[in-house]
């Protein structure tokens, strides 16, 4: 990719992406990869229109209000090409594997992997796989659902969509219940180039249905370590769209381990029908500079949304979370309790938006941020909104900054224990919160470990 020097950098390196995002929309395809004619010429379209809104945007800076607290500089100082396909052995698949009894949908480097993939036993009607696998009934109703989300002319977001190709799929038809939990896993790999990886997922839970979604962003080598020895960065930019029908029901877990040295940007849009369920756990620890954006659109009445999330940063890290929840219907309710633990000269963003319009009588919603400051450099940015205008809801938000406490501390050596050990059992105690809600035992301990190997300071 070649960066063209202008009076606004952040214009023409936006411009080398799309390149990068259109050329790799035409030459990374995934092995036996096939898909109706139809369904080709409405995607070719979906992707001009992206690449037309992109030509318009440009890449954010700290001048952006909703950017204020995230340099990108960092990300304009690497040269992308597209993700080139890569064939792992099963091996790869070992640290993440979660159950045997889980179906998984595996991509390499933004690349549908059938070898790491795998179907277990489904309800009638479900489906778990690709685009490219998807049945006739279900690809003529595509258009309904994937890329028709709000805020598909946000600048990261069209550029995803102007190199689609391929996604990641769950579809639920009304009333399946799937029992089993289901891996969408997104495996990337440092190369000898920085790569631009953009992975897509699609989740439709028609009226009734229920699942358990684990969606990973991990880096292929082994589990992540900071003492795993990378190639060149790369850069994920990641959508998720999520639509539950009337009473439907999905638990989601969004899980990003990046490696050290890459960047990842992630959006999840969901969208809710009347007394629907919706629940995501987001844990973040990986990537040089991290940020995910989750935004909820309540769009009947009596519908329940919960939000957890745990940032985990150190070294120069950083991880910034936005949320916006719409809850525009009467009876509607959401709960959010974010927490970040932040070491070094680290820095986390917080900034999580609630919306009660009028019509949205009778809503119950709370927000809270939570954030450990490990050391004096490290820095927190929250902004906890609560936008209310209807006059008969009850509503609370707030944030709290801490350190550990010198009497938790006390009380713990008092009972014979070492100051680190000390020190290690109220770091995983403040994360254990979080982790506790996570749907698998297996998935808790894996990344009780890995931030137990972050936060200890021995």
């Amino acid at each position: 990719m070649s960066i063209q020097v202008s009076a606004k950098p952040e214009l023409s390196y936006l411009d080398g992406l799309l390149s990068e995002a259109i050329g790799g929309a035409t030459k990374v395809v995934p092995e036996n990869y096939a898909i109706a004619p139809e369904t080709a010429a409405w995607l070719q379209q979906v992707r001009d229109n992206a690449a037309t809104w992109v030509r318009e945007l440009a890449i954010p800076t700290t001048k952006d209000e909703e950017w204020r607290f995230t340099d990108l500089s960092p990300l304009l100082a690497v040269n992308f090409e597209a993700g080139k396909p890569l064939v792992l052995p099963s091996e790869a698949l070992t640290p993440f594997e979660l159950s045997q009894e889980a179906s998984r949908v595996t991509f390499v480097n933004g690349v549908y992997a059938p070898q790491l993939s795998k179907v277990t036993a489904l309800p009638d009607g479900v489906f778990v796989g690709n685009l490219g696998q998807l049945p006739p009934g279900l690809r003529d109703r595509l258009a309904d659902y994937l890329t028709a989300q709000e805020g598909g002319k946000e600048v990261f977001t069209a550029l995803n969509t102007s190199g689609l190709v391929d996604a990641a799929v769950v579809w639920l038809p009304k009333n399946a219940i799937v029992e089993t939990p289901i891996q969408f896993l997104f495996l990337a790999t440092n190369g000898e180039t920085a790569s631009l990886i953009q992975p897509r997922a699609l989740v439709v839970a028609e009226g009734g249905s229920a699942c358990t979604l684990l969606e990973e962003y991990v880096v292929a080598e082994r589990e992540w370590c900071d003492n795993v020895k990378h190639g060149q960065p790369y850069f994920t930019n990641a959508v998720t769209e999520i639509w539950l029908g009337d009473n439907a029901q999905v638990k989601h877990a969004r899980i990003q381990r990046e490696a050290h040295n890459a960047f990842h940007i992630g959006k999840t849009a969901i969208a809710q029908g009347r007394d629907s369920h919706y629940e995501c756990t987001a844990v973040s620890t990986g990537a040089k500079l991290a940020r995910h954006h989750l935004d909820v659109f309540q769009k009947g009445e009596g519908t329940h949304t919960v939000l957890n999330g745990l940032s985990v940063v150190r070294g120069e890290q950083v991880a910034d979370t936005h949320s916006a929840i719409a809850l525009n219907y009467p009876h509607g309710s959401s709960q959010q309790l974010h927490k970040t633990i932040v070491d070094d000269r680290a820095q986390s963003v917080f900034n999580g938006k609630v919306f009660v319009p009028k019509p949205a009588q009778l809503t119950d919603a709370s927000q809270l941020n939570r954030n450990l400051l490990l050391s004096p450099k490290a820095r927190v940015h929250t902004k906890p909104q609560l936008q209310i205008t209807a006059d008969n809801v009850k509503c609370s938000h707030g944030a709290t900054v801490s350190q550990l406490e010198e009497d938790e501390l006390f009380y713990l050596r008092s009972r014979g224990l070492d100051p680190n050990t000390s020190r290690n059992l109220l770091v995983d105690g403040f994360a254990g919160e979080i982790l506790d809600r996570l749907p698998l035992k297996r998935l808790q301990t894996r990344l009780a470990r890995c931030i137990a190997c972050r936060t200890d300071n021995s």
